[in-house]
């Protein structure tokens, strides 16, 4: 272990000697914001370069842009000891590069965001350029963050976390189409409002360490729109996930009755029970997941509708579906207003019965069902689609 901590000195000496050498050009970070009892809200920051001084005249971006501010107390922590444990500082009137400090200033320092630089304006008039090169260095962090059309309004309290959660999103393949930092207001549930337009999925705020403002939570409420809040990545994925499985499954309850499952039957000519409406006959599920509610036609006898599945059932037991090479007893009936059909005269047991497949019943699968579906039976899919010449 010794030989390696000499190796990693002679090593950052001989290679790194540039970026270890003290500069006097202030260079540090906002690593926490925080309220402390007795001191207010103060920033932790790593000073890598330069010094900071009681007196300073500090620039931070904020929340609601930059601002200017002076420094009242620069504080370290007492030796061996680190900031985050509770316990009393040591007071500077200036501390120089390179270590962690904690400052308190006269305002604002509540709606300072973290992971943003800190500039010190040495002359008075410095003061409103720092502030414009602060507020420009902010743009184009959340410019250089690719957005979709469509997606989750995303909202962090810090810049990294912020670029941690968009990186999660981003690996789990759901879509964001805004972000922004600091608590949750008014405007930005009215951001997130616009993909009722497009998305309702999408009309959601994945909110990560950040408070939601009360007439924020009321918008919401209003509008429609989710706010999903939590201190921990994975826990906000699982709300907006288990919110996305709520949504599908309402939506397959809503289109159950436009959603034509593909299947073709062989009937068991030892199994007609009824050859009139309603007709019952045993069927064999030759492929494809029959369904109750299936439309059912001959493609034999020029494409002649029967009339929809109302029952199945497997040994007098009523079961939802019949998947393939089951043997089942299936109950059609007659609600398109046509004539009923009679087993025997417009089809037999010779003919083969398809699920009556549209376009409108392929798409309402892909969208809604796509996950009932299986390979086989989106092959049967294009062969139908064939049968019934869809485009």
């Amino acid at each position: 272990m010794a030989d390696l901590l000499s190796l990693a000195c002679d090593l950052s000496q001989r290679m790194l000697g540039p970026q270890l050498v003290f500069k006097n050009s202030l260079e540090a970070m906002v690593m926490e914001v925080k309220a402390i009892h007795g001191l207010g809200t103060t920033v932790d920051i790593i000073l890598r370069n330069g010094q900071i001084k009681e007196g300073d005249q500090v620039v931070l971006s904020g929340i609601e842009g930059a601002f200017a501010t002076t420094v009242r107390a620069v504080l370290t922590p007492h030796p061996m000891k680190e900031m985050r444990v509770k316990n009393n500082y040591i007071q500077h009137k200036c501390v120089k590069a390179a270590q962690g400090i904690k400052i308190c200033a006269r305002e604002n320092m509540d709606k300072t965001l973290a992971g943003m630089p800190v500039y010190v304006a040495k002359y008075p008039e410095e003061t409103e350029i720092l502030i414009a090169d602060a507020n420009k260095a902010l743009k184009e962090e959340l410019k250089s963050i690719k957005l979709s059309p469509e997606g989750v309004y995303v909202q962090a309290s810090t810049l990294g976390s912020l670029e941690a959660l968009l990186q999660f999103l981003k690996d789990s393949k759901i879509k964001y189409s805004g972000v922004s930092i600091g608590p949750v207001h008014k405007k930005d549930v009215m951001k997130a409002s616009v993909m009722l337009q497009h998305d309702k999925e999408f009309a959601c705020l994945l909110a990560f360490d950040v408070k939601v403002e009360g007439a924020a939570q009321e918008t919401a409420d209003t509008l429609g729109v989710r706010i999903f809040t939590a201190d921990i990545i994975y826990h906000l994925f699982d709300q907006f996930m288990g919110y996305k499985d709520e949504l599908l499954q309402r939506r397959k309850e809503e289109n159950k009755n436009s959603a034509v499952f593909p299947c073709r039957l062989r009937i068991l000519p030892t199994c007609i029970f009824n050859t009139r409406d309603p007709i019952v006959i045993g069927v064999t599920v030759i492929n494809g997941v029959l369904k109750a509610g299936t439309p059912i036609c001959v493609p034999s006898k020029e494409f002649v509708y029967i009339g929809v599945v109302t029952s199945i059932e497997i040994n007098n037991k009523q079961i939802d579906s019949a998947s393939t090479g089951l043997d089942v007893c299936i109950k059609i009936e007659n609600f398109g207003g046509e004539a009923p059909k009679l087993y025997g005269r417009h089809f037999d047991e010779n003919d083969v019965l398809v699920s009556k497949i549209t376009r409108d019943s392929i798409d309402v699968l892909k969208e809604f069902f796509r996950d009932d579906m299986t390979k086989e039976n989106w092959k049967l899919i294009v062969e139908l689609k064939k049968l019934f010449e869809i485009m």
